[in-house]
């Protein structure tokens, strides 16, 4: 379990939104946190602790006014941590070798990759090929339903997809990709505890790393994501973190994923 870091950015500022609040018209969200500070100084701040994995999304549309000024941001962000962060919101085949060449490990896409509500393979298929399966995360942001199922939902969450994620979804899509970026949508920014169900369905997944993003406002919902995730599970805290107003100290978060990590280390040595 690895603590994976993010940059969210909404109208050229890096920002913490209520997940499911997010309006393309009116370029509207339910903010939680507004930084004074821009994306490169939290790029920076991440390469200092060397947290590779983290992720920047861009929150605008192409076709928002702000949106120019959020990849301004993002392109910074890239700049300040070469090689260590990942980047999504609106990658297509056309703009992910730009991206790529930015300083992106990978890039991560949802969106691109569905058309009439289903997987497109052969957007898929020529997206891996342009960027190679070893540089793309596929977004898997889910929303449940009353059937306990888990619908992926695209275009900034606001698009509900006729994809459920399961074990066979997560198996053909892994030929093709190199990790999973899953937000809970429903708890995401909420600070009212993980999504424990899904959670627990993702830790069945073996192959391709997982990072799962929503809901973490303690440090017992780490233990507890731990725990259900088998330590397979990495995980993204946004609002609750002090870096974004919250109460979690971003530094005692780093020791504590270092001591996880060292004490797996020992067991494995033994």
């Amino acid at each position: 379990m690895e603590f994976r870091p993010c940059i969210d950015i909404h109208n050229g500022r890096v920002k913490q939104i209520v997940g499911g609040s997010l309006q393309d018209q009116g370029d509207r969200a339910t903010e939680n946190f507004v930084s004074s500070q821009d994306a490169a100084y939290y790029a920076t701040l991440y390469r200092e602790k060397d947290l590779k994995g983290g992720h920047i999304i861009l929150l605008n549309s192409k076709d928002s006014p702000h949106y120019e000024a959020t990849r301004q941001q993002a392109l910074a962000a890239l700049m300040a941590f070469p090689g260590g962060m990942q980047i999504g919101g609106g990658i297509t085949a056309e703009n992910a070798k730009e991206y790529l060449d930015a300083g992106a490990s990978h890039v991560i896409v949802t969106s691109y990759v569905f058309r009439d509500g289903q997987i497109d393979f052969d957007r898929l298929k020529n997206l891996a090929s342009l960027t190679g399966k070893d540089h793309l995360v596929l977004d898997l942001s889910c929303r449940k339903k009353q059937d306990s199922s888990y619908v992926i939902v695209t275009d900034r969450w606001q698009k509900e997809t006729k994809e459920t994620v399961t074990p066979e979804l997560l198996e053909t899509l892994s030929a093709y990709c190199d990790e999973f970026l899953i937000h809970a949508v429903d708890v995401e920014g909420k600070n009212r505890g993980i999504e424990q169900e899904l959670v627990k369905r993702l830790a069945c997944w073996e192959k391709n790393p997982i990072t799962y993003a929503g809901g973490v406002h303690s440090y017992e919902d780490l233990d507890l994501l731990m725990q259900v995730g088998q330590g397979r599970i990495h995980v993204t805290v946004g609002s609750a973190l002090d870096l974004f107003g919250g109460t979690l100290s971003f530094e005692e978060i780093c020791k504590r994923m270092n001591r996880t990590e060292t004490h797996k280390e020992a067991k494995t040595d033994t």
